[in-house]
């Protein structure tokens, strides 16, 4: 070991064995680094993606819920519109038969 705390022999550029081998893990170390912030975020995306899944089948359920019921009034309002028009018939149907028998 010398001055500098390095051990061995230089390699052809002047580097020692010992830096070389740091400076590798040091690259190893930095890319397992940005590798586990890659998934963390990853993650977190799912995460979200999982809570807007969630908040979309949440929707769905409500707005099925609300086209049932607007599918119920739909077909109470189509029974009133076919009875009045029943109706409207009926009363037209005894208008002309006063008229015709009054010479209207």
């Amino acid at each position: 070991m010398d001055e500098t705390g390095h051990i061995g022999a230089g390699t052809g550029a002047g580097e020692r064995p010992l830096d070389a081998a740091l400076e590798r893990l040091t690259r190893a170390v930095s890319r397992l680094e940005a590798a586990v912030e890659r998934r963390q975020e990853a993650d977190l995306s799912v995460s979200g993606l999982q809570q807007e899944v969630q908040r979309l089948g949440d929707d769905r359920s409500q707005l099925a819920a609300t086209l049932d019921l607007s599918e119920a009034r739909v077909g109470r309002l189509e029974d009133a519109n076919r009875e009045v028009s029943r109706r409207l018939v009926s009363a037209m149907e005894s208008i002309r038969s006063v008229l015709e028998t009054h010479g209207g």
